[in-house]
């Protein structure tokens, strides 16, 4: 059975859809089946796999209102081993249709069940926001993975995310445990980022990958021409990041010194 990993964050602009697109990419890579599934309204994984977002016919909110089967919705994207269930526009009603509907919380968790053998990961781009949709994709999952950008109040909110997954587990899905926690947008050239990580691991202590995204100006650019870091600028130290980090999931261990890579070679 595949593991479904949902990126959450309620703050916005931390990285969750960079890390879907590249954390799938490379996963898909190395071999394994992986789907990634858009449930953000704003439909950026879609776009940022090279799909134009306005022309999906079916997405993820016509198997969350319609009972669409998810096969029919996916898409291949760059390979084989890569499929997409895009979003588009219509989910932005998602959240008020859902309220009228019973089990609405377990309205993703029961589509994936047909299809989640067929994968080795799952992975779940969030809404920022901690709704329904949001919620869905907490009781459907097996793990979060936090995304935390190296900034001024990194870790603000953090407690009311924490919150509703410690709800989630006790109410909806038993088995929920945090993944790990990601720190983006890295510059080792401030004493700013030095802080955050530290405050970071004080905090989630073990939790924390040893894995560190840099800002990149490469994994900033690769979106607006729909593709993932890795056929975008393979050589960038976002693309040896996010392969780092593929590799860790995978319990490849870090490639030495990755983290120690100076950011002028973006």
């Amino acid at each position: 059975m595949g593991k479904i990993i949902s990126v959450c964050n309620q703050k916005g602009g931390v990285g969750k859809t960079t890390t879907v697109v590249n954390l799938g990419y490379y996963l898909a890579h190395k071999g394994k089946n992986v789907l990634i599934i858009d449930l953000d309204p704003q439909a950026n994984a879609t776009s940022g796999l090279g799909l134009d977002k306005s022309k999906i016919e079916k997405s993820i909110y016509d198997i969350l209102i319609n009972n669409l089967n998810p096969t029919e919705a996916m898409q291949e994207v760059n390979m084989p081993q890569l499929k997409l269930i895009p979003s588009n526009i219509h989910l932005t009603g998602a959240e008020i249709e859902l309220v009228s509907f019973m089990n609405r919380e377990y309205r993703l968790k029961q589509a994936l069940k047909e299809i989640v053998d067929e994968f080795d990961f799952i992975l779940i781009d969030s809404p920022p926001s901690l709704g329904i949709l949001t919620i869905n994709s907490l009781a459907a999952c097996n793990s979060v993975l936090i995304p935390i950008q190296c900034e001024y109040y990194a870790l603000e909110g953090l407690s009311q995310l924490l919150n509703t997954v410690n709800l989630v587990r006790e109410n909806l899905n038993k088995d929920l445990e945090i993944q790990g926690v990601l720190l983006t947008m890295a510059d080792y050239r401030t004493n700013l980022t030095s802080e955050v990580i530290e405050e970071a691991k004080r905090f989630f202590k073990d939790k924390v990958f040893n894995t560190i995204i840099p800002r990149s100006i490469k994994l900033s650019e690769a979106p607006g021409f729909g593709k993932p870091i890795h056929l975008y600028d393979k050589h960038s130290i976002g693309a040896k990041t996010y392969l780092s980090l593929a590799n860790e999931i995978l319990g490849e261990g870090i490639a030495e010194g990755i983290n120690q890579i100076s950011m002028q070679q973006n």
